[in-house]
């Protein structure tokens, strides 16, 4: 039977983070950006056109849409252009999405994925990615996104402080390509605000955890006049207005490593 996008998605997260542990050595395990690239292609979006080869043309049926992670972009029941291969099962309809919406699909030690949905005018503040290789698809609708990365920071004070570089500060719209950050670069601290209703779906690795130090934290920022492209970034409590809600995944299921259906075969 062939394999759904988001479990083709699964299994080149598991071949690609989890190879220490299937090679069955310790300790923390760095994916080459050769592995990254692999993963950035399977969430790639291509424009066709009509001066592309069909090759291209045809790759756009093979990236990930909001239907095949359970999402209807599209709303109010009515049919939309899809090649999931159950369009009649139930959707989460992104048009009645009235919060941030966290929608969790996959949660191991090594990484996560999960989408985050938006209303028009939903904003994300200023967040980092504590030593995290993060994978970001915008699925549907546009945000604005401003994106930074240290320079130089200090934590003496039990709270972080520092100089930081902006990275991106413009729109995003579907069709677009993934974006990819690291620990140190591609914009590993940024705040989103939908400007219409949109989805990101996210592949973190490590995931977030509190208890192995890697928390979430929130950051002001002050652009310095003096130098374009530079800002003060100062931690944050946890803003009282940042409300995110949960609700099911509604996608095909994800046949784990754990279970003993599990496809012994991928190759990346």
């Amino acid at each position: 039977m062939e394999r759904t996008k988001v479990q083709r998605l699964y299994d080149a997260c598991n071949a690609v983070f989890c190879a220490h542990q299937q090679a069955g050595e310790a300790g923390r395990y760095l994916p080459s950006f050769r592995q990254i690239h692999s993963l950035k292609n399977l969430l790639s979006a291509y424009i066709c056109r009509t001066d592309m080869p069909e090759i291209v043309c045809n790759r756009l049926a093979d990236t990930i849409e909001a239907v095949d992670v359970g999402i209807d972009e599209y709303g109010g029941g009515s049919p939309s252009p899809s090649s999931s291969p159950d369009s009649s099962k139930e959707l989460i309809r992104a048009q009645a999405i009235d919060k941030i919406t966290y929608i969790h699909i996959h949660e191991c030690d090594n990484f996560s994925i999960g989408m985050f949905c938006f209303p028009a005018g939903g904003t994300f503040p200023l967040h980092d990615h504590p030593g995290m290789t993060v994978l970001s698809k915008l699925l549907y609708g546009s945000m604005y996104v401003k994106a930074y990365d240290w320079v130089k920071f200090d934590t003496s004070n039990y709270r972080t402080i520092g100089l930081a570089g902006k990275v991106m500060d413009g729109v995003m719209e579907t069709p677009c390509e993934p974006s990819v950050l690291f620990p140190r670069s591609g914009g590993n601290i940024h705040a989103f605000t939908a400007l219409t209703p949109c989805a990101i779906l996210d592949v973190l690795s490590p995931p977030y955890s509190d208890e192995l130090d890697r928390p979430s934290t929130y950051f002001l920022d002050y652009p310095i006049p003096s130098l374009p492209g530079y800002a003060v970034l100062e931690e944050r409590d946890v803003p009282e207005e940042l409300v995110v809600a949960g609700a099911p995944y509604l996608g095909p299921p994800i046949v784990t490593k754990e279970d003993p259906c599990f496809l012994q075969d991928y190759r990346p």
